[in-house]
């Protein structure tokens, strides 16, 4: 099987540095050499029902493939490329205008216009490779321009489809000024709080990669498409040599955190009507009444046992939470600058009929994955797309602590855990934490501002792990559990203090003995507290938010806090015997096959 970067470049090659890569009606796949005759894939698609090699095909036979059947209306049809510098090559750039145009059916290389994904309208722009290497001209510039001021005046999201070589070289500045408008005209869409959806195919490269793309709140791209600012072949030439294999791919890009997913183009559709169904939700909480508080139970756990089950290798993990809270969940990857942590999740989900981001610590079953920058980066890239949007947020947080090791420090560890608090403190949308295991430091710290904060009953929250606490303050570290007996920092210890709002009931023996019931009960503690915070204004909520972080640990007049102290202590006195009292009523209450008309007893 060849390199698909080797692969395209030589059907480009052969058909011209310019030209139509198109391979037509194929008896076999240039790539695997399988049998094409009768597949779907290939006869629809276009794409290899073996080694799934992605095709190139144009911009209408895409519209056809995603949009639904007679909605889309194209736009700004009128605007033709000229030759605005006289441009003076090998041949009449003129003349290769009204060649292209000729072959291929277009106008230019691209194609804008509204249209409808399964009932979503959208306003829609796909950049055609067939037409001078869907180079970014002064039309092409224009058109998107155009298409991306009519979204925001419609207010609708937009999709851009691209497959670009660059600017077009013909229309020298003329061209590269376009990327900027384009780019400008990407970030005004985003200030009206509405999404930039990029689908990449076969290749996107040079000013378009570096432009708008980069801008897209969701960026998706075919297997195998050739993905990055420079041509392989510069990177080559630059190198001294052949690129190792993969290493411009959207694979590579999808490793490195650069973009979100690979769709396959037969599932291109699926995507992005699920996908924009969730982006269009209006759906909101409401409430016929106000909603209980979570309380938080009487009685004191022993530290050390509570820590055991905050770390129990079966204990449901944050991505276990999402997926049974929710019917769909889109994940989001990548912090876009230097990589993705696979332990931080982030994605837009429904639960109770509304979109919300989920930002999940993923702690797998056995390990505890610290947090790497990148996964900060990627939870506060998280947080801006809430807020642009307008979708709540809800954080699960479940982690040790953040990475300990050089190369943290060397991609700006410090940074990315001061920028992930400053973003949270700020956000303009309700917000909803929940310690679901352990939250250690400054780690659980940075997902757990927020203008609800929870815990799960059996879940931990500390400044330091009780083995390290041991260490430094006993020197030795077998004394982990006196220490996180005096670190207190079980929910009850934390709810006491003032520095959660509720604690969440876990099922008998812990959430790991009973997970589908633990999920419903953190289900239904953050639907009620989502619900009574949504009546807020969104600069209620951020000083709301503001408040709370202020009042945590305030130092106050001996007295003050004396009181205090005592009332909370009588609270929880008279919570642990309201609760030992019901305990007795449900052991005492028959069944209603024993019921009679004589009544019950209630003790």
């Amino acid at each position: 099987m060849r390199n698909l970067a080797d692969l395209f470049w030589g059907l480009r090659d052969h058909h011209g540095s310019d030209a139509e890569v198109d391979e037509g009606e194929l008896a076999t796949c240039l790539n695997c050499q399988a049998a094409l005759a009768g597949s779907r894939d290939y006869s629809e698609f276009r794409v290899c029902p073996s080694c799934r090699f992605h095709y190139t095909i144009g911009a209408p036979e895409r519209i056809d493939l995603l949009v639904d059947s007679g909605t889309f209306r194209e736009t700004q049809r009128s605007l033709i490329s000229i030759d605005p510098l006289s441009f003076a090559g090998q041949a009449s750039y003129r003349h290769r205008i009204f060649d292209e145009q000729r072959r291929t059916g277009l106008s230019d290389a691209i194609i804008t216009g509204t249209a409808s994904i399964r009932g979503e309208p959208i306003v829609l722009a796909v950049i055609d490779f067939r037409f001078l290497g869907g180079s970014l001209g002064c039309v092409v510039g224009e058109r998107l321009t155009l298409a991306l001021e009519l979204a925001a005046r419609r207010k609708l999201p937009a999709v851009v489809i691209v497959a670009s070589g660059g600017i077009r070289i013909q229309e020298g500045l003329l061209s590269l000024v376009q990327v900027a408008k384009m780019v400008a005209a990407a970030e005004r869409l985003g200030a009206a709080g509405l999404p930039l959806i990029s689908l990449l195919a076969n290749p996107t490269i040079g000013a378009a990669y570096a432009g708008f793309v980069g801008l897209s709140d969701i960026i998706a791209a075919e297997p195998g498409a050739i993905v990055g600012y420079s041509t392989t072949r510069a990177l080559e030439e630059s190198s001294g040599g052949h690129l190792p294999h993969g290493s411009h791919t959207a694979e590579f890009q999808l490793e490195h955190g650069l973009i979100d997913r690979i769709v396959d183009r037969a599932q291109q559709r699926d995507f992005l009507a699920g996908l924009l169904a969730m982006l269009a939700s209006s759906y909101r909480l409401t409430s016929t009444r106000n909603p209980a508080r979570v309380a938080a139970p009487a009685g004191t756990a022993v530290a050390w046992n509570q820590v055991q089950l905050a770390r129990h290798e079966q204990r449901p993990t944050a991505l276990e939470y999402i997926g049974r809270m929710t019917n769909t969940f889109i994940e989001l990857k990548g912090d876009r600058i230097d990589g993705d942590d696979s332990a931080v999740v982030c994605g837009i989900g429904q639960i109770g009929g509304e979109s919300v981001v989920l930002i999940g610590q993923e702690r797998q079953h056995g390990h505890a994955a610290p947090i790497r920058p990148e996964g900060f980066r990627k939870a506060r890239r998280a947080m801006l797309l809430a807020g642009k949007l307008g979708l709540p947020v809800i954080t699960l947080i479940d982690t040790a602590g953040a990475a300990v090791d050089v190369p943290a420090e060397q991609h700006g560890l410090g940074s990315a855990v001061a920028n992930c608090l400053a973003t949270a403190s700020a956000l303009e949308v309700p917000s909803v934490g929940v310690i679901i295991g352990e939250g250690g430091n400054e780690a659980a710290l940075a997902f757990g501002v927020a203008n609800r904060l929870l815990m799960m009953e059996n879940a931990v929250f500390t400044p330091i792990s009780p083995e390290i606490a041991a260490s430094i303050l006993y020197r030795d570290a077998s004394k982990a559990e006196a220490a996180a007996a005096a670190l207190r920092l079980t929910a009850s210890d934390c709810a006491r203090l003032g520095i959660i709002d509720g604690i969440i009931a876990e099922p008998v023996g812990g959430a790991h003995a009973a997970h589908e019931e633990a999920s419903r009960e953190l289900k239904q503690a953050i639907l009620q507290e989502l619900t009574d915070i949504q009546r807020e204004s969104p600069r209620s909520l951020v000083n709301q938010r503001y408040r709370k972080l202020r009042n945590r640990g305030r130092y106050s007049n001996y007295l003050g806090m004396r009181i205090r102290r005592e009332l909370s202590d009588l609270r929880d006195a008279v919570c642990g015997r309201v609760a030992h009292i019901a305990s007795k009523v449900r052991r005492a209450r028959p069944s209603e096959s024993e019921s009679s008309d004589e009544g019950m007893l209630i003790p």
